[in-house]
């Protein structure tokens, strides 16, 4: 088993990460009990509308960010071992307090947080080459 896909088995380790290319986490993925979710979106309206749609969230979701905290630290409808979000779209510079992409990081650390605390796997994983986002790489390339 490669150590990729050992970190995402690691419920412990459950967070929100940067990586370079969406690519290994797929493979990584693939065959394992894990759910992977690809959001391409960007703009608070356009990532909420993906993101209940990609994890068939309930028709009660409001569509702002508490919602989808409420909706991610549940997830009750979702039958996997557990879940990893990447974000793929080209992020805006280093996300600055209640900004939409600093609002969006903030909700999945804490929904990482609470998955973490109850031993379930929760990744929320923003494609960065640049590496301009100030959060862990999940993995380091060789």
């Amino acid at each position: 088993m490669g150590k990729l896909i050992e970190r995402l088995l690691d419920a412990s380790r459950s967070g929100v990460y940067r990586s370079p290319r969406a690519e290994p986490i797929m493979d990584a993925v693939r065959g394992s009990a894990l759910s992977l979710v690809m959001i391409r979106a960007q703009g608070k309206e356009a990532l909420l509308t993906q993101i209940a749609a990609e994890l068939d969230f309930p028709d009660w979701f409001g569509q702002n960010w508490d919602a989808l905290e409420d909706c991610l630290t549940d997830l009750s409808w979702r039958n996997a071992a557990g879940h990893v979000l990447v974000f793929e779209e080209p992020q805006p510079e280093e996300p600055q307090p209640g900004d939409d992409l600093g609002v969006l990081i903030d909700v999945l650390h804490s929904v990482a947080e609470y998955w973490a605390r109850r031993g379930e796997r929760f990744f929320a994983v923003f494609i960065d080459p640049p590496r301009a986002l100030a959060l862990p790489d999940l993995y380091v390339e060789k």
